[in-house]
């Protein structure tokens, strides 16, 4: 059983920046991965990374989210920055233990209790 901590979230203005962490209870070899879920939308793919490193992105944060993870911390990071509005949303942090990135919800076992990230105009 893995249990998962978000933190970092918070209020920060529209072009600013946040640096959400996920502290895991054990770490193995699974792959994180950040979703997030906005009010009546469906939970989404932010990113995701392997135990040996490897990064994927959704299309939308490409070149302004950087996802990376410290292995003899148990902890994984999502810098965010250029931050819109319609951004706001509860992000969550996932784990599986396989060996590549899923951008969907339903491949990963374990989850976080979120952490909001709200973006003002």
């Amino acid at each position: 059983q893995v249990q998962l901590v978000e933190s970092g979230g918070g209020l920060v203005q529209a072009g600013g920046s946040l640096r959400l962490s996920c502290a895991a209870s054990a770490f193995s070899t699974d792959t994180m991965g950040w979703f997030r879920q906005a009010p009546g939308k469906e939970r989404e793919f932010v990113a995701g990374i392997t135990w040996s490193g490897s990064t994927s992105y959704a299309d939308s944060v490409k070149g302004r989210f950087t996802i990376s993870r410290d292995n003899a911390k148990n902890t994984v990071y999502l810098q965010m920055n250029s931050l819109k509005p319609e951004e706001t949303a509860v992000y969550y942090c996932a784990a599986e233990r396989v060996l590549w990135v899923s951008q969907s919800p339903s491949d990963y076992k374990y989850w976080g209790q979120g952490t909001q990230v709200t973006v003002s105009s």
